[in-house]
């Protein structure tokens, strides 16, 4: 388990650093002065170039790059040329809005297709199936923006339902704020269940073909001890992984969504940073993202992990 879970770690790091680099190097590279974006278009240049010299800008790239990564072990983000506010602050007052995204969207997906895969798996050709498989099909159809506008139209507009916009923290009151997070948590859920359901149902019926169910049926176990305590458990690996995955890339892709509902979540601010030219906002973002994504993929694996021990265990190990 230390072994495997160093590995993963370590890959982990690589993974980050290499993320910074890239992001780092590519920014530079976009259009845009930030000097000009602080000062004005009417600055004049010797103001501009006085401030570029106090920010590093006129340094090599390589040790603008090894101080910027300097400041980021120190906790040191920078400030936003937009907001003026650090980019720590930014993140963290936005982040509440990206994760109950994040969390809602998924359990209700992770619930929804656990139960239509499965119960499909066991009663293959029946009407859940059909109806499960319809819709696997139908949601990966639909894309986000258009499935979130007509959800607007019909449930927010129309029957009123649900605000058509904006955000209620939990502070402020929980049935209030889950009001407002049900229809993009939904929206975002379908997308999720298409792949989800496939997978669950697939994993679910390998289970059930395995050596070891004939010889729990042989030894005369119920056909529900069967199912909770052997298929359930080797069912579960492959979604755990994908689940992981989702949930991953589901965090760093909710900037539709949050733009359709006016949320002020890290995708909505992600938005603003490349519209604004907000470098330093724009690289913590997407450095901090990269980080989430790299956690929910490590404790995804540690998970699976779990679940299935072998799988962290080399050949020559196993030998």
């Amino acid at each position: 388990m230390l072994n495997y879970s160093l590995r993963r770690a370590l890959g982990a790091l690589a993974v980050l650093f290499t993320v910074s680099f890239i992001t780092f190097v590519v920014l530079m590279w976009i259009p845009g002065d930030p000097a000009l974006l602080i000062l004005g278009t009417d600055a004049t240049a010797e103001k501009a170039a006085a401030l570029r010299s106090s920010m590093g800008l006129d340094e090599p790239w390589y040790v603008q790059y090894f101080s910027w990564l300097g400041n980021l072990l120190r906790g040191d983000w920078g400030n936003s040329y937009v907001y003026g506010e650090k980019v720590t602050t930014l993140i963290a007052q936005r982040l509440p809005v990206t994760v109950s995204l994040t969390v809602f969207s998924m359990t209700l997906a992770v619930l929804v297709s656990a139960v239509l895969g499965i119960y499909s798996a066991l009663h293959r050709g029946g009407f859940v199936d059909g109806v499960s498989r319809s819709l696997v099909q139908i949601a990966s159809a639909m894309p986000s923006f258009w499935l979130g506008m007509i959800f607007m139209i019909f449930f927010a507009s129309r029957l009123g339902w649900f605000p058509i916009t904006g955000f209620v923290s939990p502070r402020e009151g929980f049935l209030p704020f889950l009001n407002s997070i049900t229809l993009p948590s939904v929206i975002l859920a379908l997308q999720e269940c298409g792949l989800l359901i496939r997978m669950f149902r697939s994993s679910m019926i390998q289970a059930l073909g395995e050596d070891f169910m004939q010889s729990a049926n042989v030894k005369g176990l119920s056909y529900r001890r069967t199912i909770f305590s052997y298929a359930l458990r080797k069912a579960i690996v492959a979604p755990i992984t994908l689940i992981g995955t989702q949930c991953a890339k589901l965090f760093g892709g909710t900037v539709v969504i949050e733009t359709i509902f006016a949320l002020p979540g890290l995708g909505r601010l992600l938005l603003t940073s490349v519209e604004q030219r907000d470098i330093q906002l724009l690289q913590g973002i997407v450095l901090f993202i990269t980080f989430m994504v790299i956690l929910l993929n490590f404790i995804s694996d540690m998970l699976v992990f779990l679940a299935n021990p072998m799988i962290g265990i080399s050949e020559e190990d196993r030998r």
